[in-house]
């Protein structure tokens, strides 16, 4: 059953006449008539009376037009649909990222992006870093904001940030007056981490072996400003990426950066290589290489 056909014998119907409808859609009265008789016969059904001076619907054809106009909405509704996609009028993405880099990566990409595509929509899914490339291979999202290293020929990869991690302190902490610390420094002091799960906190306790020593841990959380008011409740040191610190208002807590060494904090966009992109999601991908932190 071919939709032009549907269309044309949808014609003849507002017409009542084949000839009138012919002309109107620049076929040849037998052509038409040969489509509308294929179509009765296809249906096994009568769609229109001839006998008089003008075709009018049989009981069969008036309900088959009723049908063939639903038809006709639904294909146009389709092409209507795609189009708006292909020209970035309408689509969603699916993200999946750690809440340390929602923090940044929302309001530096995504508020700006949606501002330029106000119809295309995001679905934010905050997990770890191995979360969310586990999620990004099995295909429950599009995109992952992650920290670096990933599983090398896995994935596609656009940098967006290239930082250190800062440690926070409490104001009144001996390190508070510093200008900097070494990770050395923190060998007796009690750590607030992230939780299990986020490859920060691997990061963190790796770095600890490598300058000799075991990672205290006296608290951990999922959320960054939850790590902040720990500091502030003089719990513990906390860490943070620089570019997070900005957000930082507590007044009972003091940001210092930490070198010898310093910890790194790169943050990347990944995709499956081996599923379909989809247009907005190839245009998310060249914007943020746009808007990328990394100079």
């Amino acid at each position: 059953m071919d939709v032009r056909n549907l269309r044309y014998v949808l014609e003849v119907a507002n017409l009542h006449n084949i000839t009138k409808a012919a002309e109107k859609l620049h076929l040849t009265q037998p052509t038409l008539s040969k489509m509308v008789k294929s179509l009765e016969d296809e249906l096994g059904v009568m769609l229109f009376d001839r006998s008089g001076k003008y075709v009018r619907l049989t009981d069969a054809g008036m309900a088959a037009m009723e049908q063939i106009k639903l038809i006709i909405n639904a294909v146009d509704n389709l092409h209507m649909t795609l189009d708006d996609i292909s020209n970035l009028k309408a689509g969603t993405i699916k993200i999946g990222l750690p809440p340390v880099i929602s923090s940044v990566f929302v309001p530096k990409i995504v508020t700006p992006f949606q501002k330029k595509y106000p119809n295309i929509s995001f679905e934010l899914n905050e997990q770890g870093s191995k979360n969310v490339e586990n999620m990004v291979l099995e295909g429950s999202i599009d995109l992952g904001a992650v920290l670096l290293p990933v599983r090398e020929g896995s994935f596609g990869i656009k940098p967006f940030v290239r930082e250190n991690l800062a440690i926070v302190v409490h104001k009144s902490h001996p390190l508070a007056s510093s200008s900097e610390a070494a990770l050395t420094d923190l060998r007796e002091e009690p750590l607030i981490l992230f939780a299990k799960g986020f490859a920060m906190r691997q990061h963190i306790i790796d770095a600890c072996i490598s300058a000799g020593f075991e990672a205290n841990i006296a608290y951990e959380s999922a959320q960054w400003d939850l790590l902040v008011e720990l500091v502030s409740a003089n719990l513990g040191i906390a860490f943070l990426p620089e570019p997070l610190c900005e957000k930082v208002s507590n007044q009972n807590v003091r940001i210092l950066p930490l070198r010898n060494p310093s910890i790194p904090w790169n943050v990347v966009l990944i995709w499956n290589k081996e599923r379909y992109i989809s247009k907005c999601m190839r245009e998310f991908i060249r914007f943020l290489g746009e808007h990328s932190l990394v100079v």
